[in-house]
């Protein structure tokens, strides 16, 4: 995450307090969409604003070198500890702290919405080697289907910043930016979605009482709807991704 520099600081920061339900409940990406994200031929790969490192445990395998670049210091630990092999930095999408050309694409996993992006444009352009991609993905919720929706329409009422999943604004020096989608879906348990719910910056930056009773909606929703009746469920998920070249 990128505390401090773009919208709603406060939230960005409150990564830091549900580390743990972040790291257990967030969904990873589909091989599809992070292969389409990274170019065949690179070597050298950032995540930046790793958060715990979801998308950075899909780029390791993928790729010789991942750079993991996250300014939360506890969530960058628990990268840390999920990817030991990984170089795993402080900094921001505005100051990375990289060299100038030093990798071939550049990895942004919900996040875009939380940086300066005429500041953060500019990083990544200097950072990146002449012809490197830049990648903004969102896993969002499919809400086609009728328990995910209601789960949205809990855990987002009255948030002005539950929709943010258009293409990235960039600066000079990009290309086109192109769009695609990938559908899939996430075998989770029942039980994970009060967790999944409370990792959300919306709900970590209410006051206790009004979480609390936040949650007691998602525990009535998983207590009666028909869909969620078993130990687990298949949530789906459309992730949105956005490439640009930068010449």
């Amino acid at each position: 995450m990128n505390p401090g520099t773009g919208p709603a600081p406060d939230r960005a920061r409150s990564f830091s307090l549900g580390v743990g339900a972040y790291a257990a409940t967030r969904p990873g990406y589909p091989t599809t969409a992070v292969r389409w994200a990274v170019p065949r031929e690179a070597r050298t790969v950032l995540d930046l604003a790793a958060g715990t490192g979801k998308l950075t445990a899909a780029l390791v395998g993928l790729v010789p070198e991942v750079i993991a670049v996250e300014p939360s210091d506890e969530m960058r630990a628990e990268l840390v500890r999920a990817l030991p092999g990984v170089r795993a930095l402080a900094g921001t999408a505005e100051a990375t702290g990289l060299h100038d050309a030093c990798v071939d694409a550049v990895t942004v996993g919900q996040a875009w919405h939380w940086f300066d992006a005429a500041s953060a444009s500019a990083e990544i352009a200097r950072v990146l080697r002449p012809g490197g991609r830049l990648t903004v993905l969102w896993n969002v919720r499919d809400e086609s289907e009728p328990w995910v929706a209601e789960f949205s329409r809990i855990v987002h009422r009255g948030d002005d910043l539950a929709d943010h999943f258009d293409p990235p604004v960039l600066g000079p020096g990009f290309g086109p930016v192109e769009a695609e989608r990938f559908s899939w879906v996430e075998r989770i348990p029942t039980a994970a979605l009060r967790p999944l719910a409370a990792s959300r910056s919306f709900l970590l930056t209410m006051p206790d009482d009004e979480r609390d009773a936040r949650l007691a909606e998602i525990d009535e929703l998983v207590a009666t709807h028909p869909d969620l009746a078993g130990s687990e469920a298949d949530l789906p998920y459309v992730t949105r991704a956005y490439r640009a070249t930068v010449s």
